[in-house]
C-alpha cells in the first residue's frame, strides 16, 4: 500500500498525543506491576475492530524499533495505515521476528514461533497484545508471583491450550509477557507470574 492510497484510511489517534500516550503507558505498566487487576485504558478510540484499550496499547508501545506481527483479523488496510502513520512500526510476516504480536483468541493455540528471549537477553522476547471480548467469565485460575499478595483469582476467558503453550514457553527469565485488552480495560500477565492450573491444584 503506498502513501497516497493509505491516507484515506487515517483517523485521529490520541486527542493529546503526549499526555494520552504517557497515561496509557503508565496504565499498561501498572497492569504488569499488579498482574490480574484490570486497569483503565480509555484514551484512544476504537479503530475498526480494535477496541479502545487494544489500540491504546499499540499507540503506547509501538514505534519504529518494534516489529509487529498481526493476526489475520487485524490485518486490514485501515489498521496497517494507522499503525504505520501513528506508530511507524514495521509489520512482519514471520512470527519469530516480532517484538510485539497483536492477537485475538483464535491465535492462542500455538505460541511456539514467538521469540521468548534468551538467558542473556530476556528482554528480546515478544510481548503479546491479546484482544478479548471480555476480561472475565472464564475459568477461575489462581495467580501468584511479584505484585500479588498471596494469591489472586482471575477469570480470563482463554482456552486451556493457551496456558499450556505459555507454560511450555516459560523458563524465567525467558518467557512471554502478555496484555489482555477488552473494551477500555487491560489486564497484564508478566512472565514472572505463576498461573496455577487445575492439574497442579489436584496434584
Amino acid at each position: 500500500m503506498n502513501a497516497a492510497n493509505s491516507s484515506q484510511w487515517l483517523q485521529p489517534a490520541f486527542n493529546d498525543p503526549v499526555l494520552d500516550a504517557q497515561t496509557s503507558f503508565r496504565s499498561a505498566l501498572k497492569a504488569l506491576a499488579e498482574p490480574g487487576l484490570a486497569q483503565p485504558l480509555n484514551r484512544a478510540l476504537a479503530l475498526e475492530n480494535l477496541h479502545p484499550a487494544t489500540y491504546a496499547l499499540c499507540l503506547a508501545f509501538l514505534d519504529g524499533d518494534t516489529p509487529l506481527w498481526l493476526a489475520p483479523c487485524f490485518d486490514t488496510p485501515a489498521i496497517r495505515a494507522n499503525l504505520a502513520f501513528h506508530c511507524g512500526c514495521p509489520i512482519v510476516d514471520e512470527r519469530e521476528l516480532a517484538l510485539f504480536a497483536l492477537l485475538d483468541d483464535s491465535q492462542l493455540s500455538d505460541l511456539s514461533d514467538f521469540e521468548n528471549g534468551s538467558e542473556r537477553y530476556p528482554d528480546q522476547s515478544c510481548t503479546l497484545l491479546v484482544q478479548l471480548d471480555a476480561l472475565s467469565t472464564g475459568e477461575v485460575l489462581r495467580w501468584r508471583g511479584p505484585g500479588i499478595k498471596d494469591v489472586r483469582c482471575v477469570e480470563l476467558p482463554l482456552p486451556a491450550v493457551f496456558w499450556q503453550q505459555r507454560q511450555a514457553r516459560s523458563a524465567f527469565p525467558r518467557g512471554l509477557d502478555a496484555f489482555f485488552a477488552a473494551g477500555e480495560q487491560v489486564i497484564g500477565l508478566p512472565r514472572s507470574t505463576h498461573v496455577l492450573l487445575k492439574a497442579e491444584e489436584a496434584a
